[in-house]
């Protein structure tokens, strides 16, 4: 190919993110038309902040980047749209509420819908609504919106902006398996449109269309072929048989609906004490909304017949009994978490439920150094959180849900953002050091990222329990 083909060049480029700090250090590469990225690496190798960069966002200290592909007065950053996991704009910006605000804001009078959030209209909108599959919530609430339709809605905003190049950072994550397929599929069909696409994904996700790969290390990039592995998971089933434990959850007929929308229909469910659950299903099946319910976040659990280690709720305690004996971590919680703390302080506020940092006993701040060390990522103990990438504040707040114990755990897509080998750290000790008396419920599309203690599964479809489906 000869140099008109050339879109983008760094050559022996330093980026840096913040501060004084290299986060990428002597990268030479090329985009040049006609060719589909991939960029791959372990947690903080600076998959975003190359995203970032070649939106000229970031300073390059040492080296350059250049945009050939760009005319004349262009900026990048208009030209290039890079479509992220957490929205925060003038539009839409979760910082400015709390977690279970969720759903008051989403019954307000005028919530933000995703027809609005698009900003767009006519036979274009509708056009990319109905292959991205989101036409039918055109009109609700961009809150309301599940994990996997909120990154269906931020794909076709960054696709109806008509940009230069569309880079999507972790597409995949937290879409069910037939919903990657899709999803893999409609990309290619823009790719084979025009567009040009990059993608920021796992190794084991990487769609066959990819032409090229670029596998990012701690400190630089080289460029490989993808090589995608499985991992087989043993799991007993749904009919091992059942602890005579206390019962810790129990949903009795339980219904919920959103503007006349059914969300859950009738569901029966009990959950006992030292049970390991896998909780599955497609986007869209009410997995959220069911936990949700469980954690004491949604309005209508006061509607049902939902009881909590052995109360039902409604009879006296407050959300902050219910919190003090479960640890939860989520896509959604990540999206609400802001505060200006380090990895260190921000984990310890999961000892207390608050989001607000409280001085630690010596007990306790060992308890998260020593979380920190098992997991390989003392040098967050430190650090602004909000200068993390985001597979290192996926961890810390991971740590966070864990350090109190608690007799509950719910982890809801807990490995999104994390590179395979702290997968792999996270899914040994989750399978050693769980107490016996400690309730796991396991979220996940990726049947290889459940813990091979998981032995039992509840599936979702339409809102409704799945007989006799893993």
């Amino acid at each position: 190919m000869t140099n008109a083909n050339l879109l983008i060049e760094f050559t022996n480029a330093t980026i840096v993110r913040s501060g004084n700090e290299p986060t990428i250090r002597d990268l030479s590469w090329q985009l040049r038309e006609g060719e589909s990225w991939a960029v791959i690496g372990p947690t903080a190798s600076g998959k975003t902040t190359l995203a970032e960069a070649m939106c000229g966002r970031h300073r390059i200290v040492e080296g350059s980047v250049r945009w050939p592909m760009l005319r004349e007065g262009v900026l990048p950053s208009v030209a290039i749209q890079h479509v992220t996991f957490k929205e925060s704009s003038r539009q839409f910006n979760y910082s400015g509420m709390y977690y279970q605000q969720r759903y008051e804001y989403a019954d307000a009078e005028q919530p933000l819908t995703v027809r609005e959030y698009l900003q767009a209209s006519g036979r274009e909108l509708h056009r990319i609504a109905e292959l991205l599959k989101i036409e039918k919530v055109l009109d609700l609430a961009f809150m309301k919106l599940s994990n996997g339709q909120t990154r269906r809605a931020r794909i076709a905003k960054g696709l109806l902006s008509k940009p230069e190049l569309l880079i999507l950072d972790d597409p995949f994550s937290g879409v069910d398996v037939e919903g990657r397929r899709e999803l893999a599929e409609i990309l290619g069909e823009f790719r084979e449109q025009g567009h040009r696409l990059l993608l920021l994904t796992r190794r084991e996700m990487i769609p066959a269309w990819v032409t090229n790969v670029l596998e990012l290390s701690t400190a630089s990039g080289e460029s490989k072929l993808p090589d995608s592995r499985c991992t087989e998971v043993k799991n007993q089933g749904a009919n091992a048989p059942r602890s005579p434990a206390t019962n810790i959850l129990s949903l009795n007929n339980v219904t919920v609906r959103h503007g006349g929308k059914l969300i859950l229909d009738s569901i029966d469910w009990s959950v006992h004490a030292g049970e390991r659950w896998a909780l599955l299903g497609p986007n869209g099946a009410g997995k959220t909304t069911l936990l949700a319910l469980l954690c004491g976040d949604h309005p209508q659990v006061f509607s049902n017949d939902v009881r909590l280690f052995g109360k039902r709720r409604g009879d006296g305690e407050t959300i902050w009994d219910i919190k003090r004996k479960v640890g939860f971590v989520s896509p959604e919680f990540h999206l609400y978490f802001s505060e200006p703390l380090n990895g260190f302080e921000a984990a310890t506020t999961g000892f207390h439920d608050v989001l607000i940092y409280r001085e630690p006993t010596a007990e306790q701040a060992e308890i998260v150094r020593d979380f920190f060390h098992t997991f390989g990522c003392e040098q967050l103990l430190q650090k602004p959180f909000r200068q993390m990438s985001t597979g290192q504040q996926r961890l810390v707040l991971l740590i966070r849900g864990l350090v109190k114990r608690p007799p509950l755990l719910v982890l809801d897509e807990p490995f999104q953002g994390l590179d395979s080998e702290t997968i792999t750290r996270v899914r040994d000790w989750l399978d050693a050091n769980l107490d016996p008396s400690q309730t796991l419920i396991f979220v996940t599309h990726i049947e290889s990222d459940l813990p091979t203690c998981v032995n039992r599964r509840l599936m979702l479809n339409n809102g409704r329990v799945v007989e006799g489906e893993t």
